[in-house]
């Protein structure tokens, strides 16, 4: 059998792409994430971003969902989302 080249990533683009950001409750978080995400997302619309508060309160979560146009601008978003200081987690 001959070998098939393996794809790099199974999402098909452009697309919708749901990001999952989680870091402690700070004031600044929400703004810092959205000013993040436009940079490489400019057509995402900030009203759109959902926020969820942890039970305890100590933690937020923020979803916003994307045009994803290529895995290499995917990929840099994660990067800087994940290399933020108030950014715990990235999904």
């Amino acid at each position: 059998m001959p070998d098939v080249p393996q794809q790099e990533t199974l999402l098909e683009f452009p697309c919708a792409f749901p990001l999952k950001v989680m870091g402690l409750t700070n004031d600044a978080l929400a703004q810092t994430v959205l000013d993040i995400v436009l940079r490489h997302a400019p057509d995402f619309d900030g009203a759109t971003m959902e926020m969820r508060a942890s039970s305890g309160g100590k933690y937020v979560s923020l979803t916003c969902t994307i045009n994803a146009t290529s895995k290499p601008k995917l990929d840099a978003l994660y990067r800087e989302l994940s290399g933020h200081p108030l950014v715990k987690v990235v999904l």
